[in-house]
């Protein structure tokens, strides 16, 4: 199946399983935790390595832009049949969902929520065909910075509602 076949019909067709938060589940995304080095003066975090291609399967960017999200936003679901997208947050914190649309996958229908921000610097990898998105969970905006595979192709963005499929993947959850 292609993104461009995907429709909100066919979603709410599927049924999904929400694996523990935190965790990535899905068959070829990668969550890899930053360094942060951390001293009277400041703080640097390294947010890109060539090396990490090979040690944590990533991929070169071809494209690089950073994006701001209010805080209470939720920007999503997309997905793309050409591009990775590779990301992390510079300041603030975000929940990014994942669901995996592969058909073929053996994690098919795993969604995950994982969490990453300044407090915990995280870089993650989200592979052609897992729908996502992010919510802002911090005041009074978030800051992303998006390694992409490819340079930015608009025929390769395939939206859709943020609540056409698992609302309840969102937090904060009260209780």
């Amino acid at each position: 199946m292609k993104a461009s076949e995907v429709t909100v019909e066919w979603l709410r067709k599927n049924n999904y399983k929400i694996m523990p938060a935190n965790k990535a589940t899905i068959e070829g995304v990668v969550v890899k935790d930053l360094v942060t080095h951390l001293d009277g003066r400041g703080e640097v975090t390294e947010l890109w390595s060539e090396p990490w291609v090979e040690q944590n399967n990533l991929l070169r960017p071809a494209h690089v832009y950073q994006s701001a999200t209010d805080y209470g936003v939720v920007k999503c679901w997309h997905l793309h049949d050409i591009h990775t997208d590779q990301f992390t947050v510079t300041r603030g914190k975000l929940q990014v969902s994942l669901v995996d649309l592969r058909e073929n996958s053996p994690s098919f229908g795993h969604a995950n929520a994982i969490f990453l921000g300044s407090l915990r610097p995280r870089l993650i990898k989200i592979p052609p065909m897992v729908m996502h998105g992010w919510k802002a969970l911090s005041q009074p905006e978030v800051l992303v910075v998006n390694l992409q595979s490819h340079v930015y192709i608009a025929s390769d963005e395939f939206k859709f509602p943020w609540d056409c499929v698992i609302p309840e993947i969102w937090e904060p959850k009260n209780g």
